[in-house]
């Protein structure tokens, strides 16, 4: 999740547990613990792919998080012991803060390490986007009123019904995610297609409305499923490019995206350039990891040493507004043939236009 709520998760742990002793203090040092974690961003990993692959590992380890929580439980008794509240009491609060910010993370789409020195899949739930203000909204409300009023008296309940309101809500995300799975299945069996995986995540900025990915071995479909549709999805039928997956089978770096997305990728010539994609993240044609292996010189395809980034372009908020609407409008045909062939364009000739979503036409 963003840093934003993975500050106020931390302050609403600590003031809950520990507001009484700490009073304001207890929402500053837990949001600078929530944050924690994610301190591996200032880390130099060598190119755009371990950048990636790397972030959410050895810091989101629960391995790791709970040796830390157990070094901080013993400084602070030393440095500075408080008679109000006991050594495990301590403990607890510091293992929710630091353990809670992981498990929240894997519940996004992105993929984090949890077993970290192991090596399984990065487990990635895929339930909530990387930013949801419903979630967010009741731990940040909950941090302005301990805030403003203190964590000694009737306010210090705030931080409790604020975890206890974004956990369901954490809940309920599971299930519009197995609603939306359950559907496409339904529709693939119709269709008698055999699907080699299925992905789900919700669209930008809500779980109302989910993006469901099927591989198909060289194809994959992309659908659209929502709450209050009444109709079964319609699936839309799109070129992986997985001939091009040839060229990078003795690429390190390609074996660990394919790992680290369990195998989410897509694969685009572009130009002279064999782009790679991870389409679990971002929005149909706009996903924010792309990258660049290979180039095409005389024929005969090169793969770079260094991995760069391939520009993903800007998010088009005509489509995030055509995605709103089809939350509360089901029979909306949303364009997404023509927003995924955008992958397979130079960014300059993909300049995106506005979208007329009743027509099929961007």
């Amino acid at each position: 999740m963003d840093s934003i709520t993975q500050a106020v998760l931390g302050a609403s742990i600590q003031g809950a547990l520990l507001g009484r002793w700490q009073g304001r203090k207890a929402l500053l040092y837990g949001a600078m613990l929530g944050t924690l974690p994610d301190l591996d961003v200032v880390i130099d990993y060598g190119d755009a792919v371990a950048e990636m692959t790397y972030h959410r590992g050895f810091t989101h380890s629960l391995f790791v998080l709970f040796g830390v929580t157990l070094l901080l439980t013993w400084l602070v008794r030393r440095l500075h012991p408080h008679p109000g509240y006991s050594s495990r009491r301590l403990f607890a609060t510091l293992a929710l803060i630091l353990l809670t910010h992981p498990l929240l993370d894997s519940f996004t789409s992105y993929g984090t390490q949890l077993f970290w020195p192991l090596m399984p899949t990065p487990t990635a739930w895929s339930s909530i986007f990387i930013i949801d203000p419903l979630y967010t909204a009741p731990l940040a409300i909950a941090v302005l009123l301990g805030l403003a009023f203190g964590l000694r008296d009737k306010a210090a309940k705030a931080p409790l019904i604020a975890l206890a309101l974004s956990t369901l809500y954490l809940g309920s995300t599971l299930a519009g995610k197995s609603m939306a799975e359950q559907r496409v299945e339904a529709q693939l069996a119709r269709q008698g297609i055999q699907a080699e995986a299925l992905f789900s995540t919700p669209t930008p900025l809500n779980s109302l409305l989910w993006r469901v990915i099927v591989l198909d071995g060289a194809y994959y479909h992309e659908a659209l499923v929502g709450w209050f549709d009444q109709q079964p999805p319609q699936l839309s039928r799109l070129p992986r490019g997985t001939a091009l997956a040839e060229v990078l089978a003795d690429s390190a770096a390609h074996q660990r995206l394919a790992w680290f997305t369990d195998g989410v990728l897509r694969y685009d010539q572009i130009g002279e350039h064999l782009v790679v994609t991870d389409i679990r993240l971002g929005m149909t044609g706009v996903h924010p990891f792309r990258f660049d292996f290979a180039i095409k010189h005389d024929g005969e395809w090169r793969v770079h040493e260094r991995i760069d980034r391939w520009p993903s372009g800007l998010v088009d908020l005509t489509r995030l507004q055509v995605l709103w609407r089809r939350i509360w409008q089901p029979d909306l045909q949303v364009p997404l043939t023509v927003w995924a062939n955008e992958l397979g364009k130079p960014l300059l000739s993909a300049a995106r236009q506005p979208c007329n979503a009743e027509r099929d036409e961007c």
